[in-house]
């Protein structure tokens, strides 16, 4: 098959996709009795309903089905976002001392109300979104105040960047960890990716100088202190100073940003960094090729101390390789990483999707058997990967 047959095949099988994910979160997903979304669904489908809700997931939520809408205009994606933007707006956001808590009880009530900086940015993410969709101010306000909050609290002035977790009154905290897995360290690879990605999406929204100033010196930091300039993987772990503590190479993350940094700098119109980021957007993607095994899969880390990698395929970087990949087929015409693209979703299709219930496993071990004890839907897992990665290569098709 030529590319334009691949290419079309390609862009039926994600379009088709998309629509299962978008379909399987607006009929199973929705708690029609505490409003909103359930809090968890695990592997097997079964629905948690008492779970604690997370304004991660509902801002993915939110983001995923304003996008589609944005792109398709299909007023179900409309109604859905809408139902996620009301939710945070009524549960999340707290109006005391601004930006959003952590997770709210099945029932809405305030349960962990730090404040992350990765999930202020999700936050302002989804409802820049959601505005460029609606044009309803009240939700561009809201994205505004945080961002401005977020920039006020978490910027970290010394050597830049944003620190990683503050209390609710945005206090120090002593538990800065995204995740039990992650390391306790003052700044980390991961918030700066959704940071910027945050403040991209709304300077779509709200082209305000200062926030393009912002989105730059993002820019700078990545290409500083996070990009290897010897092996381009990303640094994951900082102190203050930017010191790496710790050295993990996350493949999905390498991935991620190896398209996600090049449409900031897009966004963000400056020419200088647009051609720095194309430049680092292939570098990167080769670096995280390490990672791929035969099957097309891609391994989740491997820790360069201790020599160990973990073999474990879960769903989200499966969904950043087909983008990031192709990101790299577009800006070099060279084969292999259109082969890598479609490899990948050959393999989601053989070992993520479950064709039963809908939605992708959370991922698979080394002999393909599923992870067991993790979620279909929950606290991480949403339809914001796999439901983007359709997306993009759905754009990216069309203008091939």
């Amino acid at each position: 098959m030529d590319d334009k047959g691949v290419l079309e095949k390609y862009r039926n099988e994600v379009s088709g996709e998309l629509r299962n994910i978008l379909s399987y979160w607006s009929v199973q997903c929705l708690d029609e009795k505490n409003g909103g979304f359930i809090g968890a669904i695990d592997n097997n489908n079964v629905h948690h309903w008492d779970a604690p809700k997370g304004v991660v997931l509902n801002s993915r939520i939110l983001w995923t089905f304003a996008a589609a809408y944005n792109d398709w205009e299909n007023e179900t994606d409309l109604l859905m976002a809408t139902r996620a933007y009301e939710y945070i707006r009524d549960h999340f956001a707290d109006r005391q001392y601004g930006g959003v808590y952590w997770s709210v009880t099945y029932d809405g009530k305030p349960l962990d109300t730090k404040k992350q900086v990765y999930a202020q940015s999700f936050c302002i993410y989804g409802l820049s979104e959601y505005y460029l969709a609606t044009q309803h101010a009240e939700a561009l306000d809201l994205a505004v105040d945080i961002y401005r909050q977020t920039v006020k609290h978490g910027y970290e002035p010394a050597f830049g960047g944003y620190i990683e977790a503050f209390t609710r009154e945005w206090g120090a905290i002593a538990d800065l960890r995204l995740s039990e897995k992650d390391a306790n360290e003052r700044k980390t690879m991961n918030t700066h990716l959704h940071v910027i990605e945050g403040f991209a999406n709304l300077y779509r929204a709200w082209p305000d100088k200062e926030l393009k100033e912002k989105i730059i010196d993002l820019l700078d930091i990545f290409e500083k202190h996070i990009i290897d300039s010897g092996t381009f993987h990303l640094k994951l772990f900082f102190n203050d100073q930017w010191q790496e503590q710790g050295r993990v190479i996350s493949y999905g993350h390498d991935i991620e940003a190896a398209w996600l940094l090049l449409k900031c700098a897009e966004i963000a119109g400056e020419e200088r960094w647009v051609g720095k980021m194309k430049e680092r957007a292939v570098q990167i993607a080769n670096a995280a090729a390490e990672g791929l095994d035969a099957d097309g899969g891609m391994w989740h880390e491997y820790d360069i101390k201790q020599n160990y990698l973990l073999k474990q395929k879960h769903w989200w970087p499966q969904a950043e390789a087909m983008v990031g990949f192709f990101n790299a087929w577009e800006l070099t015409q060279e084969q292999q990483f259109l082969h890598r693209s479609v490899k990948s979703w050959k393999f989601i299709k053989q070992y993520l999707i479950d064709v039963s219930h809908g939605e992708w496993y959370w991922g698979v071990n080394a002999h393909y058997s599923k992870m067991q004890g993790e979620d279909k839907a929950g606290m991480w897992k949403c339809p914001y990967h796999n439901g983007r990665a359709c997306m993009e290569i759905m754009r990216r098709i069309e203008v091939v």
